[in-house]
């Protein structure tokens, strides 16, 4: 979440922790996909916007909007939806409440996902989760000489056909995207719940390759 601007990637089952960071009268939430560990916390609107004046636009691929309309909103699974607009996005740049771009591109993971880059004046921000890591992979251009970048590591080394099977990245790989494409900072989310220890990820070999390496805390605030 970008509070400041009123932005939030994804809505997951931390969705419900947004209600008490909403600063603006807007909540613009891009999805990258319409996966329920994306989406469900569409569900948890009701709650998080009681007695709170915000507007909703939920945006979208196209052709992931009727899995929101007539699956996730179905009747028989959610009687009554929380208001909220859905606005396509096309693809192309966009600007977001401060006046800075947004631009979206591809990701490879089953049945299509979107990656995110914000850029300001002078600073930058992406968010790629749900996609295989690999130093070739084309999305690298677009998250080139990003100041900080969010990216999905599900698994750790060791795992590459789970990982090549359900679409999501083993450790190296993503380390070395970040290194390839000279970002200042990197941060890892979507890292597999079933890590109760914090070593699922062996962060000392992934900081050896690029030293900015972080996993990210929940609730934690950073300055991008």
């Amino acid at each position: 979440m970008l509070p400041e601007i009123g932005v939030i990637f994804d809505a997951g089952t931390g969705m419900f922790r947004s209600r008490d960071l909403i600063q603006t009268s807007e909540l613009h939430i891009y999805l990258t996909h319409t996966h329920l560990d994306h989406v469900i916390g569409l569900t948890f609107l009701f709650d998080i916007l009681f007695e709170k004046d915000t507007k909703v636009k939920v945006h979208v691929a196209p052709e992931k909007i009727e899995a929101i309309e007539k699956h996730l909103m179905h009747p028989d699974l959610f009687p009554v939806s929380p208001a909220f607009d859905i606005i396509p996005f096309s693809g192309k740049p966009e600007t977001l409440p401060d006046g800075s771009r947004i631009s979206m591109f591809p990701l490879q993971h089953p049945g299509g996902c979107t990656g995110f880059r914000v850029d300001w004046p002078d600073r930058s921000f992406a968010y790629v989760t749900d996609t295989i890591a690999d130093i070739d992979a084309d999305y690298i251009d677009k998250i080139t000489g990003v100041k900080t970048l969010v990216h999905e590591c599900y698994f750790p080394d060791g795992y590459d056909a789970k990982a090549k099977l359900t679409g999501h990245s083993c450790l190296t790989p993503v380390v070395q995207v970040a290194a390839k494409a000279e970002v200042e900072n990197l941060y890892l989310v979507h890292i597999n719940p079933l890590d109760e220890t914090g070593e699922y990820l062996d962060l000392n070999a992934a900081r050896k390759i690029f030293a900015e390496t972080h996993i990210a805390d929940d609730l934690q605030t950073i300055e991008i």
